[in-house]
């Protein structure tokens, strides 16, 4: 069959390498993709939020199914539109996309369906929050509702830097995303991302992995859109998943299909790992990034097999294989990131990184100029590797790196940290 992937990034590289194995799979196009995509598959213009011309060219090229990478196009309503044209999709409705367009909808199923999550206040104005914040104990978590790249989440050591946030958000940092705010009690534990099919009526668990959110070495500085990842997650027992499974994960699906608006696709699971057990810090509707790379590294089986079952709602049929090796990346981000990234600089090197024995290079902000690869995004690429262990993984994705020449890039030489401490 012919299939569609949206999207731009690593997650989305990951997914269509791992798509492209597939002996479903007949022809392969991306909208808008990258350079490293394009590699594997016919990167199309195409702007996922014109959804007439997704649907348009679904037809003209006989695509049979449409695999939704990024979340703005599930907030935005394409899985709706697709589903109006007859065209069978991977992601939830723009109703059910809500767990992550809305924290706040999040919460309050939560709150609803007894699902462990920090305590929390919903807040439309900046006085009413910063009211709050002067009731509760620091630190505390000041998160803008909607989507904001990544960036709305500001965990706040004093009420000076919480009350800053709260203005922030109410003036406009964030866009609309910032409309209204979410105030939440600071966890303590150890995080961990898990992720779960599902089609509507029936969770099926894939596996965990940690990523590093802060920018700087040993989970320093700002939070970004993640720094690298790992997995196995070694705090991720079979005890904590059977509890995320149960107390989380089979609740909000059976809570979402309660309200009329079941989800299909994948749950992310942001979590906190503490002293009385899992609990939810966010749900994100897609795959994660990077997460993605080092679940796809360690993938057996079909992907495009696994994601029409999720579609056609079979998957209480349907297992998955995995390879028992770990697996790292390593993301390589451009000089100025999270902040204002620097664009253009050339990289190169990137055939000598990727003969390194296991390892794949992920494009995440690339594009051709010529004979050249080029900078174009913050994160970059996302240097990836399978191993026996996660030691073995992060030596190969190192030296990998060293291969790879680009004085306008930058990294962290700590990502599996916490594994390698656990031994």
């Amino acid at each position: 069959m012919n299939v569609l992937l949206i999207g731009s990034g690593g997650r989305e590289h990951a997914l269509a390498w791992a798509l492209s194995g597939s002996s479903l799979l007949s022809k392969l196009y991306c909208a808008p993709g990258n350079a490293g995509i394009a590699a594997l598959a016919e990167c199309v213009a195409l702007d996922a939020a014109n959804h007439d011309a997704v649907i348009s060219f679904c037809r003209d090229h006989s695509v049979a199914f449409v695999v939704i990478g990024p979340e703005a196009p599930l907030v935005g309503g394409l899985s709706d539109a697709l589903d109006a044209a007859g065209i069978k999709h991977f992601g939830p409705s723009r109703a059910a996309a809500q767990l992550e367009g809305s924290k706040g909808f999040t919460k309050d199923l939560c709150a609803e369906f007894n699902i462990p999550t920090a305590a929390y206040a919903r807040f439309k104005d900046a006085t009413s929050a910063q009211d709050y914040i002067a009731t509760q104990p620091m630190p505390i978590v000041v998160k803008a509702d909607g989507l904001a790249a990544g960036k709305g989440v500001i965990i706040a050591e004093t009420r000076d830097e919480a009350n800053a946030a709260v203005d922030a958000c109410f003036s406009g940092a964030f866009g609309q995303a910032g409309a209204e705010v979410v105030i939440e009690e600071f966890l303590t534990g150890e995080e961990a991302s898990f992720f779960a099919l599902v089609d509507g009526t029936y969770s099926l668990p894939l596996i965990a992995a940690q990523d590093h959110k802060r920018v700087g070495e040993g989970d320093t500085g700002p939070n970004t859109g993640g720094m690298g990842a790992y997995s196995p997650a070694l705090v991720f027992t079979p005890e904590v998943e059977r509890r995320v499974m149960t107390e989380i994960i089979r609740p909000t699906v059976a809570g979402m299909k309660k309200r009329g608006i079941p989800f299909k696709g994948v749950l992310f699971a942001g979590l906190m790992i503490g002293p009385e057990g899992p609990k939810l810090i966010e749900y994100n509707v897609r795959f994660g990034d990077p997460e993605t790379q080092v679940l796809m590294m360690r993938l057996k089986s079909d992907l495009l097999a696994a994601l029409l079952a999720t579609a056609d709602g079979v998957l209480k049929d349907f297992d998955l294989r995995w390879y028992s090796d770990a697996a790292l990346t390593v993301v390589m981000a451009a000089d100025g990131y999270p902040g204002t990234p620097k664009k253009g600089t050339e990289i190169r090197g990137l055939d000598r990184a990727a003969e390194v024995e296991g390892v794949e290079v992920f494009h995440a902000g690339t594009r051709r100029d010529g004979d050249r690869i080029v900078a174009d995004g913050g994160r970059v690429l996302n240097v990836t590797a399978r191993g026996r262990t996660v030691a073995e993984a992060q030596a190969r994705v190192y030296e990998a790196i060293g291969m790879i020449d680009w004085p306008g890039g930058f990294y962290r030489r700590d990502i599996g940290w916490r594994a390698l401490e656990r031994g």
